[in-house]
C-alpha cells in the first residue's frame, strides 16, 4: 500500500511538473510576444485604439450621466408641476364651493328682494289709494270752501246796497284773512302729508325690524324646542334607568332579608356597602332629575317670554298699520 501510494505520488508530481513546465513555456513564448509587440509599431497602434476605446466609453459615461441629470431635473419639474396643479385644483375646488355658497346666498338675497319689491308694490298701489282719496276729500274741502267764498261774495254784493255806514275795508281784512287762513291751511296739509310719509317709512322700517325680529325668535324657538326634545329624551332615559335600578334595589334588598332571616348577622356588611352604593346611585339621579327639571322650567319661561315678545310685535304692527289707515278713513 505504501508502494502504491508512493507511486500514485510521483504520477502526480510528474503531472504537476509536466504541467509547470508547460506553463513555463507559454510564459515564455508571451513575454516573447509581447516584446516584441512592443518593439513594433503594431503594439502602438493597439495602444492607441485601447485609448480611443476607452475614451469613447468615458464620453459615453459622461453623456449618459448628464442624461441621467437631466431626466432627474426633468422629473422634479414634473413632480413640482404635479404639486402645483393638485394645489390648484383645491383652491378651485375651494373656490368653486364658496362659488356655490355665494350663489345661495344671493338667490336667497334675490327671492328676498322680489319678495319686498312685490310687498313694495301692494304698499305703493296702497298709498296710490290713499293719496287718490286724500286728494279726493282736498277736492270736497276746496269745492266746499268755493261754495263758501261764492256765498260770501254773494253776500257781499247784498252788502253793497246797503246803507253808506259799510266801510269796505273790513271786508278786505275779511279777504285777507281768508287767504291766511287759506295759507296756513296748505301748509299744515303739507307739513301733515310730510308727517304721514315719514311716518310710512318709520313703520316700513320698524315692519322689517320686527319681522326680522320674528325670524331670529323663531329661529331661537325652533333650537330651544330642540333643545327641550334632547332634554325630554334624557330626562326619559334617566327615569328607565332610575325605575330600572329601583327593581335591582328591591330585588337586592329581598335577597338581603333573605339571607338575613336565614344567615347569622355575620356577612352583612357587603350588603350595606350595596345599599349605600344604591343610596348615592339614586341620590345623583335626584340631583341630575333637579337639574333637568330646572333647565326645562328656564326653557319653558324662555319659550313664555318669545311668545310674549311675538305678541308685543304683532300688537305693534297691527297698531301701527291701523294709526297708517286712519288718515284714509
Amino acid at each position: 500500500e505504501e508502494s502504491l501510494q508512493m507511486w500514485d505520488l510521483n504520477k502526480r508530481l510528474e503531472a504537476y511538473l509536466a504541467r509547470v513546465k508547460f506553463l513555463e513555456e507559454e510564459n515564455e513564448v508571451l513575454r516573447a510576444e509581447i516584446q516584441s509587440t512592443k518593439s513594433s509599431p503594431a503594439g502602438d497602434s493597439w495602444r492607441v485604439k485601447y485609448e480611443e476605446e476607452l475614451r469613447a466609453l468615458r464620453d459615453a459615461l459622461d453623456h449618459a450621466f448628464r442624461e441621467k441629470c437631466t431626466a432627474e431635473l426633468a422629473r422634479d419639474n414634473l413632480y413640482e408641476e404635479v404639486q402645483q396643479v393638485k394645489s390648484r385644483c383645491q383652491k378651485e375646488q375651494a373656490a368653486r364651493e364658496e362659488a356655490k355658497k355665494q350663489l345661495s346666498l344671493s338667490k336667497k338675497e334675490l327671492e328676498e328682494e322680489r319678495r319686498a319689491q312685490i310687498w313694495l308694490k301692494e304698499r305703493a298701489v296702497q298709498l296710490e289709494k290713499e293719496v287718490e282719496a286724500l286728494l279726493e276729500v282736498h277736492e270736497e274741502e276746496k269745492a266746499g270752501l268755493d261754495q263758501e267764498i261764492a256765498s260770501f261774495s254773494h253776500s257781499l254784493e247784498s252788502f253793497r246796497c246797503a246803507p253808506v255806514a259799510f266801510q269796505p275795508v273790513e271786508v278786505e281784512d275779511y279777504s285777507k284773512r281768508l287767504s291766511e287762513i287759506w295759507k296756513g291751511a296748505v301748509e299744515t296739509y303739507k307739513t301733515e302729508v310730510s308727517q304721514l310719509e315719514g311716518s310710512l317709512c318709520q313703520a316700513k322700517e320698524n315692519l322689517w325690524k320686527a319681522v326680522e325680529d320674528n325670524q331670529q325668535s323663531q329661529l331661537q324657538l325652533q333650537h330651544l324646542e330642540k333643545d327641550l326634545a334632547g332634554l325630554k329624551a334624557r330626562k326619559e332615559m334617566l327615569e328607565e334607568s332610575l325605575a330600572q335600578q329601583w327593581q335591582e334595589q328591591r330585588g337586592e334588598a329581598e335577597k338581603f332579608q333573605a339571607s338575613r332571616a336565614g344567615v347569622p348577622l355575620t356577612p352583612l356588611c357587603c350588603p350595606q356597602l350595596a345599599m349605600e352604593a344604591l343610596e348615592q346611585e339614586q341620590q345623583s339621579l335626584r340631583v341630575q332629575i333637579a337639574r333637568v327639571l330646572e333647565d326645562r322650567q328656564q326653557l319653558m319661561h324662555l319659550k313664555m317670554s318669545l311668545s310674549l315678545e311675538v305678541a308685543t310685535y304683532r300688537t305693534l304692527l297691527e297698531a301701527e298699520s291701523t294709526r297708517l289707515q286712519m288718515p284714509a278713513g
